[in-house]
């Protein structure tokens, strides 16, 4: 019975050990009053034509203070697209480009969040825009972490990457006179992210 008892405790002491190092799963949602996700793409060959997206919702769930292997999944309402310009969006939300209609949601789920040094990270995971799922890449800036005015815990991030749109069947292409794409192809991805940890 005694030794029952004792490995009894042992296998608790293990379980502790092992939920300690784990650590509780800390969550945290998208404050979208101070985000933001833009793009832009080259127009003519000759100059850059820039987006947003308006309506967008995300979540992250790290251990750790410093966000090193976070969680991160995005969700955008493609139909909530912007360029300063109502015919364009318009074409944009078509099935020349995202078919607002039939896919209405963009989606990101990490795969990988990792420290590169300092406060520089590397974020991967799977993009799916329309019926098409591709693995991407994001150069991520951490800008730290603050309690706001009304106690709550803020913390900063800026993300960079480029994704090619006709690899998600973005496809709708004209050529100028010289040849060149009217739209380009290769589309950068900037999302300026302020998170909220859930109390």
């Amino acid at each position: 019975m005694k030794k029952v008892f004792i490995l009894s405790l042992l296998v608790l002491a293990q379980v502790a050990a092992i939920a300690q190092t784990k650590g509780t799963p800390i969550k945290w949602s998208v404050d979208v009053a101070h985000s933001n996700v833009k793009f832009s793409v080259t127009h003519l060959t000759v100059s850059t034509v820039d987006g947003t997206f308006k309506i967008f919702n995300g979540e992250v769930t790290t251990v750790n203070n410093d966000f090193n292997n976070a969680s991160i999944n995005y969700t955008v309402d493609v139909k909530s697209i912007n360029t300063d310009n109502e015919k364009r969006d318009g074409h944009l939300k078509s099935d020349d480009f995202f078919n607002a209609e039939k896919y209405p949601n963009m989606t990101f789920s990490s795969t990988s969040f990792k420290k590169v040094k300092g406060n520089v990270y590397s974020l991967e995971g799977n993009l799916t825009i329309r019926d098409v799922t591709k693995k991407v890449k994001f150069a991520v800036v951490y800008g730290g972490s603050v309690k706001d005015p009304y106690g709550n815990t803020k913390a900063g991030f800026k993300a960079s990457g480029k994704i090619s749109r006709k690899a998600y069947n973005l496809k709708w292409s004209a050529l100028t006179e010289a040849g060149g794409a009217v739209v380009g192809d290769e589309v950068t991805i900037n999302l300026n992210i302020e998170l909220q940890k859930a109390k």
